[in-house]
């Protein structure tokens, strides 16, 4: 299931044979969020080998990704569903895989790796591989048994981090969550530009990690205060133990046959970019009040898992195949 918004057409084709090939496999669902006219080019291309749809108006929530997949599960005719940005690429093996899981699971999170690699997408690879090695990465797709998702009550969809409320929302409820870090999932990588764009947003999202955005905070200051004071092996030590670390996540579960060498030495360059992004994206929260967002502004980044347990009666599970690595 797609939940997706362009503003031009599928220009070059690539995105509707890949539905027509994902059509031999499973059932497809796309939610459409594209101005009329594009849905409209879509729906001639498409409606043959997908349910294609606009995302429900009586689902009520400002996060329109949010939108389609509540729209699109409610649309789902099988209890194991895909979500998956229209920049991921699955492939049948990845597929049954995933639904094998969902046996046994109620969340699957697979591991995204950039194929092709301009230098932005070896640097955000970069991100990877430190999540790999710290807690584990956020991928652009999941696969979620609809029925548990039914009876939560799906999930906020007035955040910005909607993977992390995703997350939270099963672990919250009692769901049993499979991360295997070897399950790959292709992903496109984006346009320079759009990679630019996104840097303040995603590092936004942080806000929902308290401790992850006080790390993210001290980065740039203790750049700064090194090179102030010209300790260049204590610097050029913390920009090693970056790259260990990345080097670690690439490692693991097979990584170094998808991942480059290249994103492990960029490890620091990412994590101060991150460090100063994180700047702005607090300024952001205390002048605008939140993140602009498709027209919204979206103060929260996730919701708190303890408002979460709350909300939900059930109990954080952190062990066996439900934990996040």
């Amino acid at each position: 299931m797609l939940p997706i918004r362009r503003e031009a057409a599928d220009p070059s084709g690539e995105l509707t044979t890949y539905l027509h090939r994902l059509a031999r496999w499973v059932e497809v669902v796309v939610v459409d969020g594209s101005p009329a006219p594009v849905f409209a080019a879509h729906h001639a291309a498409w409606s043959q080998v997908a349910a294609h749809l606009p995302p429900d108006q009586a689902v009520t929530c400002r996060n329109g990704k949010v939108r389609g997949v509540l729209t699109g599960l409610a649309a789902a005719g099988h209890d194991a569903v895909v979500v998956a940005d229209d920049d991921v690429r699955w492939d049948a093996g990845g597929l049954a895989r995933a639904v094998r899981l969902l046996e046994r699971a109620d969340l699957v999170w697979p591991q995204n790796y950039f194929d092709p690699l301009p230098w932005h997408a070896r640097l955000d690879t970069a991100r990877t591989l430190v999540n790999r090695a710290t807690g584990g990465d956020f991928p652009g797709t999941v696969a979620v048994r609809r029925s548990f998702l039914a009876d939560t009550g799906g999930y906020d969809g007035d955040v910005l981090f909607e993977n992390l409320e995703l997350l939270r929302t099963v672990r919250a409820a009692g769901g049993v969550v499979a991360a295997p870090l070897d399950l790959y999932v292709r992903r496109l990588p984006p346009s320079a530009r759009h990679f630019l764009g996104q840097r303040v947003r995603q590092a936004y999202d942080e806000l929902a990690r308290p401790a992850r955005l006080a790390a993210s905070l001290a980065v740039a200051p203790g750049a700064l205060a090194l090179t102030g004071r010209r300790r260049w092996r204590a610097l050029g030590a913390a920009a090693a133990l970056v790259v260990g670390l990345a080097e670690a996540g690439r490692r693991r579960a097979g990584g170094a046959g998808r991942f480059p060498v290249s994103s492990s030495l960029l490890a620091p360059v990412w994590l101060l970019e991150r460090g100063v992004s994180a700047w702005l994206a607090v300024r952001v929260r205390l002048v605008h009040g939140g993140m602009p967002y498709a027209g919204a502004v979206l103060a929260t980044a996730a919701t708190p898992e303890r408002v979460l347990r709350r909300r939900h009666g059930g109990e954080m599970r952190r062990t066996g195949p439900a934990r996040l690595r």
